[in-house]
């Protein structure tokens, strides 16, 4: 099938013909000052991959988070983004309340854990959201953010059961509010 044909298809028809793998490897991160950043990145636990330099004017350093299959890269001359201007990279946590005292205990300023009593998904700016972890600590429902050196933003997310596409009757994992949204299509889905 030509990729014209592919886009000739309505979108539902294309899914389900078949699905090419994909998987996020690397995020570009733009930084001002990349001995800062790396000191940062390091201080964070995170794995150095490469520290690469060619010349005076290009310099790649990758690093890992650890369990991640996502690295970060940033250095010199490798995005024309402005630093600080990468917003809202999610980083998956089993308890929230452990990685905000890790951060904190390698000297890394978080805000305190937070959630949004929506139940789906917090918003970009404090409105809507609560002090606090969600009370009942449901998979996807609790966050804390910080920033590095430049302003990127992160966010740490609490996952403790994951989704598939489909929630069992019995699976309490989830906010009610994220189980009806997910049940909903999922019956869409079938029909």
């Amino acid at each position: 099938m030509t990729i014209t044909e592919l886009q000739e298809r309505p979108a539902a028809e294309t899914f389900r013909a078949g699905t090419i793998e994909m998987k996020l490897e690397v995020v570009v991160i733009p930084v001002s000052d990349v001995d800062r950043a790396k000191r940062f990145y390091s201080d964070l636990g995170w794995r150095l991959d490469i520290d690469y330099i060619d010349g005076a004017d290009y310099r790649v350093i990758q690093f890992t988070p650890p369990g991640s299959g996502c690295s970060v890269i940033f250095g010199r001359n490798v995005t024309t983004a402005l630093p600080g201007s990468v917003q809202g990279l999610h980083l998956i946590v089993s308890d929230i309340e452990a990685a905000c005292a890790d951060l904190l205990g390698r000297g890394i300023a978080i805000g305190k854990p937070f959630h949004d009593p929506g139940g789906i998904f917090h918003h970009a700016n404090a409105k809507g959201v609560v002090a606090g972890a969600n009370p009942q600590r449901k998979s996807y429902a609790s966050y804390a953010s910080f920033s590095d050196p430049d302003g990127n933003g992160w966010v740490f997310q609490e996952v403790t059961a994951r989704l598939t596409g489909h929630i069992e009757a019995s699976d309490t994992s989830f906010t009610p509010e994220l189980t009806n949204f997910v049940r909903r299509a999922d019956a869409l889905k079938r029909t």
